[in-house]
């Protein structure tokens, strides 16, 4: 799968869960399980619960989706 497949959109952390996964709820209002990108866990980005986030979503499972920026 290339850049150009993944799907990207915004929502907000709800829930912080362990191993750096958190439900995420979008702007649309469906619920998704996340997880840290690479840079963000290279960097020790925290993510509270409440922050807005943009995700990376493949399109072959919508349920689940990877978080690559947190808006300040």
């Amino acid at each position: 799968m290339s850049k150009e497949d993944v799907i990207e959109t915004e929502g907000k952390v709800i829930e912080v869960l362990p191993k750096t996964q958190f439900k995420v709820q979008l702007s649309n209002g469906h619920v998704i399980l996340a997880y840290l990108g690479g840079k963000l866990r290279i960097n020790n980005i925290r993510i509270l619960e409440g922050d807005k986030v943009k995700i990376e979503m493949s399109p072959y499972d919508l349920t689940k989706g990877r978080i690559i920026y947190r808006n300040k």
